[in-house]
């Protein structure tokens, strides 16, 4: 990771039907939080690698620039992403509401 990261709030569904990016919503503080589904269960870090490898995809960076800061064991997430703040931005900014 460079020295500041990228940080990405997001809400984690594991065991759902796909994996998908479903959107983003505010969350209670009404900050953005991405919307995340994995088919993975949440054992032994499964889903959280699941939810690193989606979202690495989805802009287009290596999986190991992606990574679960805090929230491990947690439906709300905040990841560490290593890519441009202005891609981050471009990608949550085309995200519909969810």
């Amino acid at each position: 990771m460079p020295e500041k990261p990228i940080a990405i709030a997001v809400h984690v569904t594991p065991r759902s039907g796909r994996d998908e990016v479903t959107g983003v919503r505010a969350d209670a503080a009404g900050a953005d939080e991405v919307c995340v589904r994995v088919t993975a269960p949440p054992d032994g870090g499964k889903a959280n690698k699941a939810v690193c490898k989606l979202v690495a995809e989805a802009l287009g960076v290596p999986k190991s620039r992606v990574e679960v800061a805090s929230g491990h064991t947690a439906r709300r997430k905040r990841l560490a992403v290593d890519a441009p703040a202005e891609r981050v931005d471009a990608w949550i900014a085309s995200l519909p509401r969810c």
